[in-house]
């Protein structure tokens, strides 16, 4: 595709937006393509994939039933995901190109967008890239492996105008807003305690020993930014999630999800606790090193604790417990101590947040749009950071005073020096300063 159709394209891209500002909906156009159902290729979002394991998977099947969407690439260091996934895209209809270096992907100028579904400690770079190389991005939860690359992430986000979708789906929950504009409204009038629980550590045990790398895994890109290390089976893939180079073990995983939840009821969007304090237990073998069970208590500036118990405890995933009643919301249910608690009828107070329906259309109404979709970069980087500040309080062995306006850790020092990590050479983060020119100039012609 040469450079003057592709202006065309994403123009029009643009000018649906424009059209769609009122609320988050694709433009009617009556083409004969669209009275037949489908849509022209010059107005379909082209999207390519970064990561195409399990998650990358979940989130394709997410896209492919689109119809305004068509996946023209992969890109993955491992060679038989890469090969199964290009085979469900071309079983659905599409020709994706494949690639075992995402830089690559990022070279073609006529893909839109992005979904980023790596191991977390390849987010930052992936996202950064993507949004460097003209791309809107959905990037999965947690959106970051540290507090200062989320920072980073949120700032090269907006210097080069990218959407940026995080993959905390929960958002587009109809229950889950619910709950949280019941909390909003005053319903349970001052809120005193949140309760979020976490599920136990599903490491496959026992440890194994290192050995070689898989010929079809390309371990070197793998390992990418972490430190090196020799290869172990139990550590990448899914289970990389419960190593600090990597991950940050349930903390991060689901925290990921429920806290965002707490974090949206309390209006915390852009902000987040005061202090936080953990305990947590570890795997008496060593099969895993991030906290096999834990107790996080985060106390806000308002007084308000939010309580997190990662493998303990019975009930809704998210619990808000209030002057008037309580109510708990989990995937599927949400209940209150008194039924009356979830009714918005007759109330002209009630607070309405924001409305979606399906998180992956969210981000593709939004590539259209150019508003900020439901769980923008900034607010998956603050409820990543509400993960982040418990790990490094369990982490630390004792008491943290966080500032949220400044983002950083009060009068300690080791602790605050976990608020990043050194990349390993070469790998290092795009400047904002340095995409702006590049990434605005496209945004400029429409992309």
């Amino acid at each position: 595709m040469n450079g003057e159709t592709r202006t065309s394209r994403r123009g029009f891209l643009m000018g649906a937006g424009a059209g769609a500002a009122a609320g988050l909906a694709f433009p009617t156009i009556l083409t004969s393509k669209t009275r037949a159902g489908l849509v022209a290729p010059s107005e379909r979002i082209r999207l390519g994939f970064i990561g195409v394991g399990r998650q990358g998977n979940d989130n394709l099947k997410g896209f492919l039933g689109k119809k305004e969407v068509e996946v023209v690439a992969l890109a993955d260091v491992d060679k038989k995901h890469l090969a199964s996934t290009a085979d469900v895209v071309q079983k659905a209809g599409g020709k994706p190109a494949t690639f075992g270096d995402y830089r690559k992907l990022l070279d073609d100028d006529s893909i839109d967008a992005v979904v980023v579904c790596t191991p977390d400690h390849w987010h930052a770079l992936a996202t950064t890239d993507s949004c460097a190389a003209g791309k809107d991005v959905y990037c999965e939860k947690p959106l970051s492996l540290t507090i200062a690359e989320g920072r980073r992430m949120v700032d090269v986000a907006r210097a080069s105008k990218r959407v940026v979708q995080t993959g905390s789906q929960q958002r587009s929950d109809d229950r889950f807003r619910l709950a949280c504009e019941q909390v909003r409204s005053g319903r349970l009038g001052k809120i005193k305690e949140v309760h979020v629980l976490l599920p136990k550590v599903n490491f496959a045990g026992p440890a194994v020993a290192d050995s070689t790398p898989p010929a079809e895994l390309d371990y070197q890109f793998w390992l990418g930014p972490a430190p090196e290390r020799p290869y172990n089976e139990k550590h990448v893939h899914y289970l990389f999630r419960f190593f600090w180079d990597y991950s940050g073990g349930q903390m991060t995983n689901f925290g990921a999800h429920h806290l965002d939840i707490a974090q949206w009821a309390l209006g915390r969007d852009e902000s987040g606790p005061s202090e936080i304090e953990a305990t947590a237990t570890f795997n008496k073998d060593h099969w895993f090193e991030v906290a096999e069970t834990s107790k996080i208590v985060y106390t806000y500036d308002d007084g308000v604790k939010l309580l997190c118990l990662q493998g303990e405890g019975k009930g809704h995933s998210v619990q808000f417990k209030g002057e008037k009643g309580e109510i708990g919301v989990s995937r599927g249910s949400i209940s209150a101590s008194n039924p009356d608690l979830l009714k918005q009828e007759g109330h002209s107070d009630t607070v309405h947040l924001y409305v979606s329906k399906n998180h992956h259309q969210n981000f593709l109404d939004c590539v259209k749009s150019r508003k900020n979709p439901i769980c923008d970069v900034e607010i998956g980087h603050r409820s990543a950071t509400v993960c982040h500040l418990g790990n490094i309080a369990i982490r630390a062995g004792r008491k943290i005073k966080w500032d949220p306006k400044a983002e950083t850790i009060v009068g300690d020092a080791e602790a605050a020096s976990m608020l990043s990590r050194p990349y390993r050479s070469p790998w290092k983060l795009p400047d904002p300063a340095a995409v702006k020119p590049k990434a605005v100039a496209a945004a400029a012609a429409g992309a």
